[in-house]
């Protein structure tokens, strides 16, 4: 009697093991992640002349810093992110999980473009330095900066709201 009782143990421990390794959430859903204008930025050249006007989120946390546009699908055209740093100092980015080709302009604590760096494509994890130092970081759509004739020297000037 004893071997029948045996086996009906190590049944009943096999089927225990077998629904706790069952899924129980199979519905796994992503939420897509949506624009939100925090600010308005405007890209002015040396006759004073405004360039460009963008509708922006502002980055000013470590982590909206580190995720920046990662994950988006799409950038509309006139929205941007600007990356505000606390203090001014070389800047390294890359585009790990991004999917949108940018174009990073680099801006240095006087609100001028110091360098830009364009057609950055997706997923691409080579690194894509400031050259010079900077504060803050503008994303736009890639050749943007180019069909606007946006160059370094220019300034900017920008509102949260």
């Amino acid at each position: 009697m004893k071997p029948h009782f045996l086996i009906f143990f190590y049944i009943l421990l096999g089927m225990f093991f077998t629904r706790c390794g069952e899924n129980k959430s199979s519905n796994v859903t992503q939420q897509e992640i949506t624009f939100q204008k925090e600010g308005e930025l405007s890209i002015i050249n040396s006759t004073g002349e405004i360039v460009a006007d963008f509708e922006i989120e502002i980055a000013d946390t470590p982590y909206e810093r580190q995720t920046g546009l990662m994950y988006r699908k799409v950038l509309q055209q006139n929205h941007a992110m600007l990356f505000v740093f606390e203090d001014s100092q070389l800047l390294n980015f890359y585009m790990k999980n991004t999917q949108i080709p940018l174009d990073l302009i680099f801006i240095n604590d006087q609100m001028e473009i110091v360098s830009i760096y364009s057609d950055a494509q997706p997923f691409d994890q080579k690194g894509i330095s400031s050259k010079f130092n900077s504060k803050y970081v503008l994303e736009i759509n890639a050749r943007e900066s180019d069909r606007l004739a946006i160059a370094s020297g220019m300034k900017i000037k920008f509102n949260r709201l």
